[in-house]
């Protein structure tokens, strides 16, 4: 039967109305719903994958620098540093061993409640990584993404760094296709050789014109040294006009 004119306005009319509600739905859902549209979340999808190219920028702009620790958390020297963070208004990335975050679970929620982040740095610290089965490479990398994760409760492990820089393309596809950016360093403060407190100290200073991430650690033995070497970094940084910031995701 031939629709009039006048009929075929409303059907017209009828099916916009009912595609523009349908797009809202589709918006509301992907942000959240509930309430909750467009609301945004600084948690990353589960599963979202990242670009698997080593990251050694800071997310900000400008003078920045990027603190990073190894090797932790450790009951004795975690919580120095973080006191010596909380006392200079810092912010650190924590690439932690996942057995360690297993047996301290107090220390991985206290460095996510104070604001830091979390990374990846392996099962066992195999610096021989690289020349492993990918299915080790694997294992080692997702096995302690998720004891980190079930340590801090279930914040987002954001980056990976393998063990002694031992990167494959393996390792990286691995890792951002679970959410974490391959994390190197620009500055390597050499703390776990004990140099001495001033050595620390100066290839801090010297070698952050190479870029602004710092790599230093918070576990793996005795860390004295870095504890007095952050004592006195940290407010030089800020005399200098540096600001804390994060790697890129």
């Amino acid at each position: 039967m031939a629709l009039t004119k006048k009929h075929s306005i409303r059907i017209v009319t009828a099916v916009a109305v009912l595609s523009a509600a349908a797009g809202t739905i589709a918006v509301a859902a992907e942000h959240g719903g509930g309430g909750r549209a467009g609301a945004v979340t600084d948690r990353p999808v589960p599963g979202k994958r990242v670009s698997d190219e080593i990251v050694r920028t800071s997310e900000d702009p400008g003078k920045t620098v990027n603190l990073t620790f190894d090797d932790g958390p450790d009951p004795t020297w975690t919580p120095k540093v973080l006191a010596l963070l909380e006392q200079y208004g810092a912010k650190a990335t924590f690439c932690m061993i996942g057995p360690n975050a297993e047996k301290h679970p107090d220390l991985v929620k206290k460095v996510v409640a104070a604001g830091h982040r979390l990374c990846d740095h392996s099962v066992s610290h195999d610096t021989t990584m690289d020349k492993k089965p990918v299915a080790y490479q694997e294992k080692e990398i997702l096995d302690a993404k998720k004891m980190i994760e079930d340590a801090s409760g279930g914040a987002p492990v954001r980056y990976y760094r393998a063990p002694g820089g031992a990167f494959t393309p393996d390792s990286r596809r691995i890792a951002a296709e679970n959410g974490m950016r391959p994390l190197g360093w620009n500055v390597d403060t050499k703390d776990y050789e004990h140099p001495g407190v001033d050595r620390i100290l100066d290839t801090a200073k010297k070698e952050l014109t190479k870029g602004p991430t710092v790599l230093m650690h918070d576990g793996g033995g005795s860390r004295a040294q870095t504890v007095e070497a952050l004592a006195r970094l940290l407010p030089w940084l800020k005399e200098q006009g540096y600001t804390f910031s994060f790697p890129q995701t």
